[in-house]
């Protein structure tokens, strides 16, 4: 839903970190006349993804390559959006990526991306740690939010490379950034 309510709702999307696909595929079904490449660095994600495309009906709008953010193997404006959840806090070189992402979409290109953010309130890490099932996952999710960055470390960075348009936005228990080129 915040994809869509972003504005990302036509052409061809990246999405980049797709794991099994489920929010690319959700944005596809809500969407019309829509294509989706998705890019993760697991090819076993990337067949998952495919699995879960044939039991979604689209895998004729979807296409899943294996790659890294920081050297997207697409040519300049080719896409129309890119959006990703989730994989922020897992970047090797954030600047590089955020540059990528900026040379592969179109001009008027929109982008979407959100993560977890490292100060969220306390109590709020509790309830998501408690509320992660099954209990042996737990681990995983506190070292996700201890990689996670601040708004502040996202607009700093972001000074610093092509993407200096976007808008940074606090949430409760994330970040959002989005932004037009």
């Amino acid at each position: 839903r915040s994809i869509i309510e972003s504005g990302i709702v036509s052409g061809h999307a990246l999405e980049i970190g797709h794991g099994p696909g489920y929010l690319g595929l959700e944005w596809l079904k809500n969407t019309t006349q829509t294509r989706l490449t998705g890019l993760d660095i697991s090819p076993d994600m990337s067949r998952l993804a495919m699995q879960n495309a044939r039991s979604y009906a689209l895998k004729d709008r979807v296409k899943y390559d294996c790659g890294r953010g920081d050297d997207l193997p697409y040519e300049d404006n080719l896409f129309d959006a890119v959006f990703t959840n989730g994989s922020l806090h897992e970047w090797s070189n954030p600047l590089e990526t955020f540059n990528e992402i900026f040379r592969v979409l179109k001009p008027g290109g929109l982008y979407f991306i959100s993560d977890l953010r490292r100060d969220m309130p306390f109590y709020m890490r509790y309830l998501l740690w408690w509320g992660t099932k099954p209990a042996f996952i737990r681990p995983y999710l506190i070292s996700s939010i201890n990689a996670a960055y601040t708004a502040g470390e996202i607009k700093g960075m972001l000074k610093r490379c092509l993407t200096n348009t976007a808008l940074v936005e606090s949430q409760l228990i994330g970040i959002k950034i989005t932004g037009k080129k």
